[in-house]
């Protein structure tokens, strides 16, 4: 079974970082090694059965071979019994009787070979059975990570992408066309104010005394005016 984890442990050798730097998608990369490892999975499932299959022929022969023991012993009893009874010579009984121990012993032998045999199968059954179990865990452990892969990808490329529109940003141009356009509103603002300048410069002057008068208090009325005026000359009323 040392083989069956070399995918798992290549994943982990320089050749495999070598491979990251140029560039080749790790997402797929990961895909890739889970399919790996999933016929690996299948292959040791498969032998797995095989080596089940086995241990299980093997207990029942054992077993098998166990009851034949008892089996012949009862038999060698009965013979025995027959002659006993006088059912049967005694000579022919022994005879008899003889022939059924002899294959209990040796279905009896075969039972504990078997059994020792079986022992080992069993462990090399149990051996394999925590490597199938210990590659399924590693198979569920990376599709999780796949998954946390993929979402990481995901969010790394949204970064990248906004962080190179923010790089691509010409920050300098942007700064020089707001300065250009606010020197264009003063310029603006500045010619408006002459032009303001030069509207009041050609107005007249009753019309700049008719604008003075209207902004303070009311014209005095002509009456009041010829009072004033009266006064002035020492004229009485």
């Amino acid at each position: 079974m040392a083989g069956l984890f070399s995918r798992i442990i290549s994943l982990g050798k320089s050749e495999a970082h070598s491979v990251v730097d140029k560039l080749e998608d790790p997402i797929k990369m990961t895909e890739q090694g889970i399919r790996d490892l999933k016929k690996d999975m299948e292959e040791s499932m498969r032998s797995l059965a095989q080596v089940k299959s086995i241990a299980i022929r093997m207990r029942n022969e054992a077993e098998n071979n166990k009851k034949q023991a008892a089996d012949y012993e009862k038999k060698a009893m009965a013979l025995l019994q027959r002659a006993e009874s006088g059912a049967m010579e005694m000579g022919e009984a022994e005879r008899l009787a003889t022939e059924a121990l002899s294959r209990k012993e040796d279905a009896g032998k075969n039972s504990i070979r078997i059994s020792q045999e079986l022992v080992n199968q069993e462990k090399m059954t149990n051996q394999l059975q925590r490597n199938v179990d210990k590659l399924r865990t590693t198979i569920q452990r990376y599709e999780t990570d796949l998954v946390t892969l993929r979402a990481r990808a995901k969010t790394a490329a949204a970064t990248k992408k906004l962080n190179q529109q923010i790089a691509n940003v010409d920050s300098g141009g942007t700064l020089a066309m707001l300065e250009k356009m606010k020197a264009r509103v003063e310029e603006d603002e500045s010619l408006a104010s002459a032009y303001g300048d030069i509207a009041d410069a050609n107005t007249s002057v009753d019309d700049q005394i008719n604008k003075a008068l209207s902004s303070g208090a009311p014209l005095p009325g002509a009456s009041d005016s010829l009072a004033q005026l009266k006064a002035k000359m020492g004229i009485g009323s």
